[in-house]
C-alpha cells in the first residue's frame, strides 16, 4: 500500500512514517502543509493518504481543505484524516461527492494499532471509516427532512455501527445478535434507502454510511 503522511509536527509525522514501513507500506511521501499535500498527492497517487486537520499557516483546518481539493484535483482520492480535534466546517465537502474512501479517526482514541491499519485499508479499497465521536458531532448537524426517517431504531443503530468501519461480524458481537440479524437489518436499511443489488454490496454500503452521516 502506497501511503503519503501529511503532518506539520515532525515527531508525529516520521512516527506514522515508522510505523506504516513496520506494516509493510511504502510511505513516498511525507507533507508539513496543505499544498505540499496537495502536490504530493497529484505527483504520487498514493493508495491513500493520511492527514492531520491543524496545519500552517493559521492552524485551523488546512489539513482538511486541503484534503478537500485534493479529492478535487484526483477524483476520489483516498484519504484518511487522523487528528486530535473534530472539526465539521468542511467534513460535509469531503462526503460530498458520495464516492467513500474517507475516514476521520481520532488520534487520542486510536489506541490499538492494528485497528488503526485496518481503518487505513478500508479507506485505501474505497471505504468509510469514523470515530464515534466524529459521527455524533456531524449528526448533531441533521437537517429536517431527514432521509433515514423510515429506519427502525435498531437499523440506524446497525448503521452507526457500519459507519465507524466495523464489519458485520462484529456489529453482530457489539449488539449481541447473530450474523443473519445484521444481514437482514441490513438488506432493510439498503431497501429503504432505494440502494439496489446492482450496485454491489461494497458500494451500497458505502452509500448507506454517507447517506446518515450527511443526513
Amino acid at each position: 500500500m502506497r501511503v503519503v503522511v501529511a503532518d506539520d509536527a515532525v515527531l508525529i509525522r516520521e512516527g506514522l512514517v515508522r510505523l506504516l514501513e513496520e506494516f509493510g507500506c511504502e510511505v513516498v511521501a511525507t507533507a508539513g502543509t496543505g499544498e505540499a499535500l496537495i502536490e504530493a498527492v497529484a505527483a504520487h497517487r498514493p493508495d491513500v493518504s493520511v492527514v492531520d486537520v491543524r496545519m500552517p499557516p493559521t492552524f485551523t483546518d488546512e489539513g482538511l481543505r486541503a484534503a478537500v481539493e485534493v479529492r478535487e484535483k484526483v477524483p476520489g482520492a483516498p484519504v484518511l484524516i487522523l487528528s486530535q480535534y473534530v472539526e465539521v466546517s468542511y467534513a460535509d465537502d469531503l462526503l460530498a461527492d458520495a464516492r467513500g474512501a474517507v475516514g476521520y479517526l481520532l488520534k487520542d482514541r486510536v489506541v490499538d494499532v492494528e485497528e488503526f491499519m485496518d481503518g487505513l485499508r478500508r479507506v485505501a479499497a474505497g471505504g468509510t471509516v469514523f470515530d464515534p465521536q466524529v459521527v455524533a458531532q456531524l449528526m448533531v448537524r441533521r437537517r429536517r427532512d431527514d432521509p433515514l426517517a423510515s429506519l427502525t431504531p435498531r437499523e440506524r443503530e446497525v448503521l452507526s455501527l457500519m459507519a465507524e468501519g466495523r464489519s458485520n461480524p462484529a456489529i453482530a458481537r457489539r449488539l449481541v445478535v447473530t450474523e443473519g440479524a445484521v444481514e437482514k437489518h441490513i438488506r432493510g436499511i439498503f431497501a429503504k434507502l432505494g440502494l439496489h443489488a446492482e450496485d454491489g454490496d461494497q458500494h451500497r454500503r458505502v452509500l448507506a454510511v454517507l447517506a446518515y452521516l450527511r443526513s
